[in-house]
């Protein structure tokens, strides 16, 4: 057993993990039953949900560094017409916009192939959120709080839900932010470690610790040993122990994922014509497309919530080559997701959220250089499918695009809204911890009811 005695295992819970650790490092993440265990019901199991859900599963694609709202969907005319700024003076877009579509919401010209899924967007134009600075907004993106370590919000949804996926975990996060937030953006915190998201990364979005050291027959009896020892020592000692829940969890699923994750990740068989329409096989877009096409199949696969990043949206400077660029790297790979899901029929049931920590503001940062600061007063998020409406562009700032003044959405009505849509009523989805209930949207957050169908 990797030198890792029977006894060292059983002997206390914190020998226990560290022998785990040690021992079993490459069995890893959230897990179902034991399959020696009759009755036992999996914290992963499929869950009721409160009400009726539009959506079954989300795609979260998050913008880091906070995209310029002014140059993407936002458009303001007025301050068009002031024209380019000076030293710290009103900046007008770098970038024109158009109406795109049947409905006629404008779009900027950096996303040509998104723009021919303007009837399919939910575009949010009243978004604010409490903190200009990037550490505290992606956190409160993430986890509903600026200043505490809370689970996330794809903790969540898992933890309210379930997982519809019998062998992959019901959160997956691919190449998220390593130093803006790191694991709280897809931690667990108070909540069992089973609903923590398990992440992919690496050149081919791969997997680590994946490869079993030994052969099946031999894993399969080992695993069924060291669960009943697991199970023994959990219910003689601390049975609501959530830390030993979560490793007894990760053994059966992390054996199942060593047969299904290389299948689901294995995109390179996909048709000619997919892998097109993601952008593939072109630099520009291939990283993005990756993400996106492995987030459609595991969504086929059940998995509750998946998330994306793409990095970089930060323009304190040279803000039109780099909205331009960011912008390029993920727009034909989004419009071949939102498209293929559409064929599928899976668009209805899947909601895609795409935004960044907030926005920008109006005035020349850096002079002559044409940047944009911080702005979370008023930005710009999108939605599409899993029960939103499509073509319709919901709220708005101000002339300049500084403060939102209509429609207004901060980030514990966007989480009520997103639990919402996926049948949770966010009131209603607590956990109790250091003696107190405690929710993803803490004490408030109301539903945006006027953007469902």
């Amino acid at each position: 057993m990797n030198n890792c005695s029977h006894r060292q295992i059983v002997s206390s819970r914190r020998d226990f993990l560290r022998a785990t650790s040690a021992g079993f490092g490459w069995l890893a993440f959230a897990a179902l039953q034991a399959a020696e265990n009759k009755g036992y019901v999996s914290p992963l199991a499929p869950k009721p949900a409160h009400h009726r859900a539009r959506a079954k599963r989300v795609i979260f694609m998050f913008m880091n560094g906070g995209p310029s709202h002014l140059e993407t969907f936002d458009w303001k005319p007025e301050l068009k017409r002031v024209g380019a700024g000076g030293n710290h003076q009103l900046l007008g877009p770098v970038l024109d916009f158009k109406p795109r579509g049947k409905s006629g919401i404008f779009i900027s010209d950096a996303f040509p192939n998104l723009a021919t899924c303007a009837d399919d967007l939910c575009v949010l134009n009243g978004m604010k959120t409490n903190n200009p600075g990037h550490h505290q907004a992606v956190v409160a993106l993430h986890t509903g709080s600026e200043n505490f370590v809370r689970p996330s919000m794809g903790a969540w949804i898992v933890y309210g839900l379930g997982c519809e996926s019998q062998d992959l975990p019901g959160f997956i996060t691919i190449d998220p932010v390593r130093d803006v937030g790191g694991a709280m953006n897809y931690g667990s915190s108070f909540l069992p470690a089973t609903y923590q998201g398990t992440r992919l990364g690496g050149g081919q979005r791969a997997l680590a610790n994946l490869n079993a050291p030994l052969a099946d027959a031999t894993q399969r009896q080992q695993i069924e040993f060291i669960q009943k020892l697991n199970r023994r020592t959990l219910a003689e000692r601390d049975p609501s122990n959530p830390e030993l829940e979560g490793a007894i969890e990760s053994l059966e699923l992390a054996y199942k994922m060593q047969t299904s994750v290389p299948g689901v990740l294995d995109i390179e068989n996909e048709p000619a014509a997919v892998r097109d329409l993601y952008g593939l096989n072109d630099r520009t877009t291939e990283n993005f497309g990756r993400q996106c096409l492995m987030a459609r199949r595991l969504a086929e696969k059940g998995v509750r919530f998946i998330q994306l990043t793409s990095t970089g949206w930060d323009h304190h400077n040279r803000l039109r080559e780099g909205v331009t660029d960011r912008a390029a790297s993920i727009d034909k790979p989004i419009a071949g997701l939102i498209t293929d899901l559409k064929q599928r029929g899976m668009l209805q049931d899947t909601l895609i959220v795409w935004g960044g920590e907030f926005g920008r503001g109006a005035y020349d940062d850096k002079g002559d250089s044409n940047g944009r600061g911080h702005n979370a007063r008023g930005y710009s998020m999108w939605m599409a499918g899993g029960g939103v409406k499509g073509g319709l562009r919901h709220g708005a700032t101000d002339e300049l695009g500084e403060r939102a003044v209509d429609g207004v959405i901060d980030t514990h009505d966007l989480h009520a809204t997103i639990l919402h849509l996926l049948g949770l009523d966010h009131e209603l989805l607590t956990y109790r911890y250091a003696g107190r209930d405690f929710r993803l949207t803490n004490v408030s957050g109301k539903v945006a009811r006027e953007i469902m169908t």
